[in-house]
């Protein structure tokens, strides 16, 4: 069985391999060349080194995205992945009716972004329209508009996730720690959460590269305003990129320099919590 496994291992992988490069290596590496070129079109890209690096961290407004999307990010991130907790634990307690509200806190994760957008926008600047605001009134409202947009959407997949995670603790372990004398926050600090590391690590994996790469829910619920004072990373590239002529290689540095930092915050918080499984 081994030997025809190895023996037709190239025929199955081959075709996915080929679909891998074409669609992201090959990309990703004109992508990075493009970065350092000043062009309109692939075809008439002329080098110029590093002028597009410089132009992007000299541009006051890509600075202030980076900072207003590492602010989002560490509030976002935390605020999904302890609701979403909360309600997993809540929803793994033999209650009637659980099922029910499994399915209805997922369901906002199967609404388009953009969808999202106009239906919050409506709603909070609706609220905000009885104080004579609105959104675009002040970056403040824009940024814990789109926290709220974002924890509504992504809370109830977090939620299945966490409460696969702790289906999966063994009862007997609990019992063990019941018997024990242990309090049910000691038990929740002391054996639960440590036993869900691996759910906790895909959480917050996935929470922290959503975070970062939101685009369309910024697009429609804020458009960046006021003043471009909450106009996200993903937005400020795609603005540089087609808004900008003459732009586009200042843009492809952008958006290599986003890369290299979500790449970089989401393997460091990979290495952290499996480091924490290992010691559970």
């Amino acid at each position: 069985m081994e030997k025809t496994m190895k023996k037709y291992f190239p025929v199955f992988v081959l075709p996915t391999l080929i679909a891998f490069l074409i669609a992201f290596v090959v990309p990703f590496v004109v992508g990075l060349y493009l970065s350092f070129c000043e062009f309109t079109t692939v075809t008439n890209a002329e080098f110029v080194g590093l002028s597009n690096y410089i132009k992007a961290f000299s541009n006051k407004d890509f600075l202030n995205a980076l900072l207003f999307t590492l602010g989002f990010a560490a509030v976002a991130v935390v605020t999904i992945n302890i609701f979403g907790f909360l309600l997993a634990l809540m929803l793994t307690q033999k209650l009637p009716g659980t099922n029910l509200f499994r399915t209805v806190f997922f369901m906002p994760n199967l609404i388009g972004g953009i969808v999202l957008g106009y239906i919050w926008q409506s709603m909070i600047n609706g609220v905000l329209s009885k104080f004579g605001v609105t959104m675009l009134f002040d970056a403040k409202y824009g940024f814990w508009g789109l926290i709220i947009l974002m924890n509504w959407q992504m809370i109830g997949y977090i939620m299945i996730i966490y409460i696969a995670g702790l289906q999966n603790v063994s009862t007997d372990v609990l019992e063990a720690a019941k018997i024990d004398g242990a309090s049910r926050i000691q038990t929740l600090f002391r054996i639960t959460i440590p036993m869900i590391m691996p759910s906790i690590t895909i959480c917050l994996f996935l929470t922290i590269s959503n975070s970062f790469k939101m685009f369309d829910q910024n697009l429609a619920l804020t458009g960046g305003g006021p003043s471009n004072k909450t106009t996200m990373l993903a937005l400020d590239i795609y603005k540089s990129f087609y808004d900008k002529v003459g732009f586009e290689g200042v843009g492809q540095a952008k958006a290599v320099v986003f890369f290299v930092i979500v790449a970089g915050i989401a393997m460091a918080q990979l290495v952290l919590t499996r480091r924490k499984e290992v010691e559970s």
